[in-house]
């Protein structure tokens, strides 16, 4: 078990494959792109297949999310959910993704034993998307999407992040889109994770105003406080229902006291908290011909470590040393 000190059991484990991304996104990474990690830092797909193994196996862990920056550019990534399935016990699996590459890549995951996709789009404007990313990739995403739905990865959740000036007016016509097209659109408040430090509390986009935005053409029920658990996104029906729409609001609204998360980095170190500073290394721990037992070990120290809160609803917050990519969403 991952426990800690104030008792949160962590048992959903994101797994960050690659620190490399196909996107520019200005809230994420500057236009000419990071320093990437070296082949030689990354963990091998046998080194992740096992850490995964120890984590369902020995620490309770009994979900897996595959994230990046971008997973859909690691090469082995449809072999590492296959073996991922074949662990018992068997982890329920997601990837959360850009969507470029989607479109030719959704049935082969499906085959090999992924449950579900979230897929990142923050706007329907072609135009936006390419002021947002810097990429003209939009009908490219839009295809991943549709081909995610097609092959069974579903419920498919649609990240979005709203940013003033660019797309702040488009939450109440993304809820139409998403309702028409059966995915599950979840709104993310920005969150200080650009290597730029360009993050300004001032600036956000809220909660309380995207769900002031959707009430303008929608009646929004709150869910039962029971139905959500851990889970990041508080949800509302839509217009009495069934569908529903999500607000993980990060900043203004924290829900650090349910986290039941624990992170491991594209090149193998421990993250207890996506804003953490510290990090514990399982690579060096594997690469030295460590037993399973003693990496477990390693594992259940970090996480008893764990501090209470990330405290992003501080206006003092300082931003983390390491950008989204290389960390995992």
């Amino acid at each position: 078990m991952l426990i800690d000190t104030y008792g949160r059991v962590a048992t959903d484990l994101r797994v960050s494959l690659t620190d490399r991304c196909n996107l520019r996104c200005t809230y994420c990474m500057p236009e000419e792109g990071l320093q990437w990690l070296a082949k030689p830092e990354l963990l091998t797909d046998d080194e992740i297949v096992r850490l995964v193994d120890i984590a369902v196996r020995l620490l309770g862990v009994e979900e897996v999310r595959f994230t990046g920056g971008e997973p859909l550019l690691r090469p082995g990534l449809v072999g590492i959910v296959e073996r991922v399935a074949a662990l018992g016990p068997r982890p329920r699996m997601s990837l959360t993704t850009n969507g470029i590459g989607l479109g030719r890549t959704a049935a082969a995951l499906k085959a090999a034993g992924l449950d579900r996709v979230n897929v990142s789009l923050d706007t329907l404007r072609p135009d936006v998307f390419k002021t947002l990313t810097r990429r003209d990739r939009h009908k490219d995403v839009l295809e991943g999407l549709r081909a995610a739905r097609a092959a069974g990865l579903t419920p498919v959740k649609v990240n979005t992040v709203l940013m003033p000036g660019l797309n702040a007016d488009e939450a109440p016509d993304l809820l139409a889109w998403a309702i028409e097209h059966d995915y599950e659109l979840r709104f993310i408040e920005q969150m200080p994770l650009d290597p730029q430090h360009g993050w300004k509390r001032e600036g956000m986009v809220t909660a309380g105003d995207i769900l002031a935005s959707l009430r303008t053409r929608f009646d929004l029920t709150a869910e039962d406080a029971g139905e959500r658990g851990s889970a990041p996104a508080e949800r509302w029906l839509v217009d009495g229902g069934p569908y529903r729409v999500g607000v993980i609001a990060s900043v203004t609204r924290p829900f650090c006291a349910a986290c039941d998360r624990t992170r491991l980095t594209a090149d193998g170190q421990i993250r207890t908290c996506l804003f953490a500073t510290e990090e514990t290394d399982l690579r060096g721990a594997l690469r030295s011909g460590a037993p399973d037992e003693e990496i477990a070990r390693l594992w259940r120290v970090a996480m008893w470590g764990k501090k209470a809160g990330a405290g992003l609803d501080d206006p003092s917050f300082i931003q983390p040393d390491r950008p989204m990519s290389a960390i995992g969403g």
